[in-house]
């Protein structure tokens, strides 16, 4: 391969966002344990600031903004594990990525599947 692809519209999740990102997916993994989905539903910052994320990092949880996490070296399979904790799944998530309302997302889902 020649470099990395340009894909208007899309993060590329490679090494240098992997680099970005390791703090928040580290902590997006955490929440594997129902523990540590409790402290976190209890006090958002003292548990982000344990994990030592960036400003960008904390806004965009604050704002609960999968593109921008995304942006900020989120990895969307970590990611699923935040969502989890605001009762979203995966078509709000995908939702959010189109710009679409979650109900038009699903809609154009089951429309590809004819």
């Amino acid at each position: 391969m020649s470099g990395p692809r340009n894909i208007p519209g899309t993060t590329l999740f490679d090494g240098a966002q992997a680099i970005k990102g390791y703090a928040l997916n580290k902590m997006c993994y955490s929440f594997n344990s129902a523990v540590n989905r409790e402290e976190f539903k209890r006090d958002e910052d003292a548990y982000c600031a344990r994990y030592d994320l960036t400003a960008e990092q904390r806004e965009a949880l604050r704002r609960r903004n999968v593109l921008d996490l995304i942006a900020a070296g989120g990895n969307v399979y970590y990611l699923a594990k935040f969502a989890g904790i605001l009762g979203l799944d995966v078509q709000d998530l995908g939702a959010q990525q189109t710009g679409m309302t979650k109900e038009a997302f699903k809609a154009r889902l089951v429309a590809a599947g004819r």
